[in-house]
């Protein structure tokens, strides 16, 4: 990857408009936005903002009603759904609040499954698996149900889901929101742990406390970036 010469994420005048009943709602408008490789940038703003809406565009999740988005340089606004899916699964690594894993596999086989839908070998997808649990420090609980896992260890397990196919990027969103302070305080060490590792992170919160972890954090408010901050945790965090 030409690190230096590209972001890994551009967006070029972004906007997203929902038609419903004759109504248009204006989500987002005029969104410009680089995101570099091995950065942590969080996107913050109260609920409504658009935030969560630009992180579904960043995630190939959903499609921007005007402007231009590149990935690692390339262009993906008019991807076919197929193609669109195989970046997902192999280039975006998802986080979501609700955890979203499923409740009759083992924590191994979570983490195994995204592989699987690459057709890896089983070598291959047992090593990534171990490795990503090893990071996250859950590998102590591959052979358990989500349902015998607390909140934040079910939250590892899904950090380490989306670390075990080495993607380009982390899309983090409210990752905290399910979580009580002390847990949420501790998925905030892991992906800080994992940025200063080299990872490259965005992350949606409503939290102030949260978005403090991050290198830079972008403040959108009525579908606009309003203002953008270096923060002053991020520095303390790695020291």
């Amino acid at each position: 990857m030409n690190q230096a010469e590209q972001p890994v994420i551009r967006l070029e005048g972004v906007t997203k408009v929902f038609m419903t009943d004759e109504v248009e709602t204006h989500a987002l408008a005029g969104i410009h936005l680089e995101i570099n490789s091995g950065e942590f940038l969080s996107i913050a703003g109260p609920s409504g903002c658009g935030k969560s809406t630009l992180l579904s565009i960043l995630g190939l999740l959903d499609s921007p009603s005007d402007g231009n988005y590149w990935l690692n340089g390339s262009p993906v606004d008019n991807l076919k759904l197929s193609e669109r899916a195989r970046i997902r699964n192999r280039e975006i690594g998802f986080i979501f609040q609700s955890f979203n894993l499923i409740g009759d596999l083992t924590v191994f086989e979570n983490v195994e499954l995204p592989l699987t839908y690459r057709g890896m070998r089983a070598a291959e997808r047992k090593a990534r698996v171990t490795e990503a649990l090893e990071k996250v420090g859950m590998a102590h609980r591959s052979k358990h149900l989500p349902s015998q896992l607390s909140g934040g260890q079910q939250q590892r397990v899904a950090v380490a889901r989306a670390l075990g196919g080495q993607p380009l990027i982390l899309l983090a969103d409210e990752p905290t929101g399910n979580l009580d302070s002390k847990n949420g305080e501790a998925v905030m060490e892991l992906l800080s742990n994992l940025h200063r590792e080299g990872a490259t992170i965005c992350m949606v919160t409503h939290d102030p406390r949260f978005s403090r972890f991050a290198e830079r954090t972008v403040q959108v408010f009525d579908g606009r970036i309003v203002e953008e901050s270096a923060a002053s945790l991020a520095g303390a965090q790695s020291a």
